[in-house]
């Protein structure tokens, strides 16, 4: 009845997989996303002038704080042992546009992609938060995985990273 979807036993109730027999392996992943803001967002950020304060630092721990909560707000996720956490932004004034980066790492049973997507989309929900009294048009976009190892499936990178996803 389940028909290979693991989130599901054969009477189709929603279960979490049972990771038990898996071995412990080091675990990596990580997510990129963009958020396109309006010249004085972009400009206040990079000059430390907005007016809730330091937009990416607040952001960057925004963003691990996400990560550390992933299986409190994804209903099915496993709770992990984060051994490491990164999040790092790129500006780009000439697009309006900064993309976070969220690295995880972890020795587990399970892999940390979810704990990465999070990441990013808290960290870019942050700037969003922070900056909303000067533009709330800002569009959050192109959120993605874009490498992940360890485990069974072993490494995989997106084929579709650095496209218009």
């Amino acid at each position: 009845m389940n028909d290979g979807f693991t989130h599901f036993d054969e009477k189709g109730n929603a279960r979490m997989v049972d990771v038990s027999e898996k071995p412990v392996t080091n675990r990596t992943a990580t997510a990129k996303g963009s958020i396109l803001v309006s010249d004085e967002v972009i400009t206040a950020i990079l000059n430390g002038t907005a007016k809730k304060g330091d937009v990416l630092g607040v952001a960057r721990v925004a963003g691990i704080m996400g990560v550390k909560q992933t299986s409190s707000l994804i209903p099915l996720c496993h709770t992990l042992l984060i051994l490491k956490c990164s999040i790092d932004f790129e500006t780009d004034p000439e697009q309006g546009r900064i993309t976070a980066t969220c690295t995880v790492q972890c020795a587990g049973q399970t892999g940390v992609e979810m704990e990465a997507l999070t990441g990013v989309s808290t960290a870019l929900l942050t700037i969003y938060d922070m900056c909303k009294a000067m533009d709330r048009s800002m569009e959050i976009t192109n959120i993605h995985l874009v490498e992940k190892s360890g485990g069974k499936s072993g490494h995989f990178v997106n084929s579709q990273t650095g496209t218009d996803l």
